[in-house]
């Protein structure tokens, strides 16, 4: 089971919005040198909205090529459209990722057994590890924890990333799910604690910054060293909160651009972040000794 710091990671762009495949190697050897434990690719945090098939594809590909096996690469591939979840999950297995990230159909508002039906027709139609995305304050769609205990019985539905922030709901799933589904946490400021419950680590927005921290913050949550996680989550937790002042990924895009990681380009709807917000997010730097 993998488990520990998945690092939703940004797509690097240049100032005119094309893509920056040598800064995403760079971040890439970056998350391995600081100890990451997996990379999520065009996930939320990668603009997936904004980046056609082929752009996902080559996002997809360079990943694998750079990890070269040295951790696990999961590639974002769900959709609103069943059938185009179904071709990019296949193309990101042919491409060499170890897993797919599959969000909940947005916009359409399946019900619940739409939900089941969705996710089943893909984990049937394609033979490779997937993950749940349940993120309803993005999607307007909220998978219940019924009907994810009803997926994980699936041989390819192997965890869910839970962004609801809802601890009650993932101690639930983590009293009730198989011993080995996976449960991570989708929200950086209450993933120590469902980490403290049981949980099986974080697909993190904070790691793109702070991956180190991150990875020790999860191997001591994980390994029930409570104090020791709690006083490195202490030095995150700011950042936990202002990466959100404005709409993902646009905060962790500019401190990543602060660090000279990236140049800070994004497209819209996304906008560089206002500048209101800048001495804000300097200011959550401070702690985690990241600017």
């Amino acid at each position: 089971m993998l488990q520990g710091s998945l690092v939703a990671i940004v797509t690097p762009m240049f100032e005119d919005g094309r893509l920056d495949i040598p800064a995403l190697n760079h971040l890439i050897e970056f998350h391995i040198d600081q100890g990451t434990d997996g990379i999520v690719i065009v996930g939320t945090t990668g603009e997936s909205p904004t980046v056609d098939f082929d752009e996902h594809c080559l996002l997809i590909q360079t990943t694998v090529n750079q990890v070269n096996g040295r951790i696990p690469v999961i590639a974002g591939t769900g959709a609103n459209s069943t059938k185009e979840a179904i071709i990019l999950t296949q193309k990101a297995k042919d491409l060499g990722a170890d897993a797919c990230l599959l969000v909940a159909p947005y916009y359409n508002k399946p019900t619940q057994e739409g939900l089941y039906q969705h996710f089943t027709a893909v984990a049937n139609a394609v033979g490779i590890p997937q993950i749940l995305y349940n993120v309803p304050g993005r999607t307007g769609c909220d998978i219940s924890n019924d009907t994810v205990l009803r997926l994980a019985q699936h041989a390819n539905i192997v965890g869910i990333k839970d962004a609801t922030g809802g601890i009650e709901r993932g101690t639930d799933l983590l009293l009730r799910a198989p011993k080995d589904f996976a449960i991570y946490s989708g929200d950086d400021a209450t993933s120590l604690s469902l980490m403290l419950l049981g949980g099986h680590g974080v697909i993190s927005v904070t790691a793109n910054v702070a991956p180190k921290l991150m990875h020790e913050m999860c191997v001591s949550a994980m390994a029930g060293d409570a104090i020791v996680a709690r006083n490195i989550n202490a030095r995150l937790f700011a950042l936990h909160q202002k990466l959100f002042v404005e709409a993902n990924p646009i905060p962790v895009k500019w401190v990543l651009g602060e660090m000279g990681f990236i140049q800070s380009g994004i497209r819209l709807p996304m906008l560089k972040l206002s500048t209101q917000h800048h001495e804000t997010l300097r200011q959550a730097c401070v702690p985690a000794q990241i600017l």
